[in-house]
């Protein structure tokens, strides 16, 4: 076998979806993340209903910001 067949089966191999796959596997934290900081916030709410309007902006802070790391997910995806 030549070097350049390997390379190519190689190149084959590595695009057939392994993207998708690494994705998958890099949103299941931002999924565990926001779940984790909306529960806090109604935890919060529920021990303190008069901070609700300032809790929910600082939940939907949290959540931009751990939606961002999906975002840079994807994109590494492509990148990589």
């Amino acid at each position: 076998m030549s070097i350049a067949y390997l390379a190519q089966e190689a190149a084959e191999v590595s695009g057939s979806g392994y993207g998708a796959i690494g994705y998958g596997l890099a949103a299941i934290g931002p999924g565990i993340g926001i779940g984790i900081v909306v529960g806090k916030t109604i935890e919060g709410v529920a021990r303190q209903p008069e901070m609700a309007g300032q809790l929910r902006t600082l939940m939907f802070l949290g959540i931009a910001f751990t939606e961002a790391l999906a975002l840079i997910g994807i994109v590494a995806g492509f990148i990589f």
